[in-house]
């Protein structure tokens, strides 16, 4: 059986549960227990979907999943489910499967508590057997229960396997996608802000997954679009042996890299200041933004030492972690 010493919602120590916080934000305020009182029974080993674009969330099974009697349960046929769960990929050539649901439960929290990233609410579960799962709360319904109105920017930019192969979701590049956000939302100045954190958040936490289809518009109430909360954020480098960026045309063109980027196939601070004057971040936000992931938060630490990573997992998130951030710091002319 699993020992709970931190929150497995918001990793606060001193819990053997849920933290008021966390129920809150997660269950709305249900006395939910991260314990389940059933399995995960699927057959893992029946993956037979060869991979041909390295992809951690690409054979990830989601379970659809609902709050009854203050019990986390799987969604009965014929209601909606509000939330995910996603329990370890059944696919062995992942390095620390198991791992992976308590990765993206920490890359999470430090996008929020760090970063101060709107995230997608979230926290890890335990099976029976102790079997460790994300759940996460979707963000696509209202609190009166109708769907919002959501598209990817895969959807978007019209791609699909037919029109760009079966690769789709990974073709252009992070300014073709932010050229989709100022296309099709008004407050496209604020929203682009985030949509800049979000990138250089990916690439020095080494989220080489971060495809078209991890990002997404939502409608908002007055019926405008607005970036939607991030979602599937992991530190992938653990698991696979990944690329800097998960789209194919990378960051920005080539001809705009630095002399840095261009010796060395990897960005630095100047090539992110370029990215987001490309993409319209106003000057003062930029160099705000630049700032803040420019320091080594103490918080990080602390949050991946709480997490419910094993130590070597842990030893190996920390060295990643400090590997993209000296990238990141050096200067053009190093």
């Amino acid at each position: 059986m699993i020992e709970i010493k931190v929150c497995p919602g918001n990793l606060t120590p001193g819990f053997d549960n849920y933290s008021p916080a966390c129920l809150s934000q997660l269950f709305d305020g249900k006395k939910v227990s991260p314990i389940l009182d059933f399995n995960y029974d699927a057959d893992k080993d029946n993956f037979s979907t060869v991979i041909n674009q390295i992809s951690v969330s690409g054979v990830q099974e989601k379970l659809s999943a609902i709050i009854r009697d203050n019990k986390i349960m799987l969604t009965p046929k014929g209601e909606q489910g509000r939330y995910i769960i996603k329990p370890s990929p059944g696919y062995k050539h992942l390095r620390f499967r198991n791992q992976i649901p308590a990765n993206e439960h920490l890359t999470m929290q430090i996008a929020r508590q760090v970063y101060k990233i709107k995230t997608a609410e979230n926290g890890l579960i335990f099976f029976a057997d102790g079997e460790m799962a994300y759940i996460t709360k979707r963000f696509d319904f209202s609190e009166d229960g109708t769907k919002i109105k959501q598209e990817d920017f895969s959807s978007l930019a019209h791609k699909t396997a037919i029109t760009h192969g079966k690769n789709f979701k990974y073709t252009g590049s992070y300014e073709d996608a932010a050229t989709l956000l100022r296309t099709y939302v008004a407050a496209w100045q604020i929203e682009i802000s985030k949509y800049f954190s979000l990138i250089l958040f990916n690439y020095l936490f080494a989220n080489g997954d971060a495809h078209l289809k991890n990002f997404s518009l939502q409608q908002s109430p007055a019926g405008d679009y607005l970036l939607s909360p991030a979602y599937d954020l992991l530190n992938t480098s653990i698991h696979v042996q990944d690329e800097d960026f998960a789209l194919q045309n990378g960051l920005l063109p080539e001809s705009e890299y630095s002399e840095t980027y261009t010796r060395t196939g990897h960005p630095c601070r100047t090539d992110f200041t370029t990215f987001g004057n490309r993409i319209g971040v106003l000057t003062k936000k930029l160099d705000l933004i630049i700032e803040l992931f420019s320091q080594e938060h103490p918080l990080i630490y602390d949050l991946i030492d709480r997490s419910f990573l094993d130590d070597k997992a842990k030893r190996m998130y920390k060295r990643s972690y400090q590997e993209r951030l000296s990238r990141f710091l050096r200067n053009d002319t190093e």
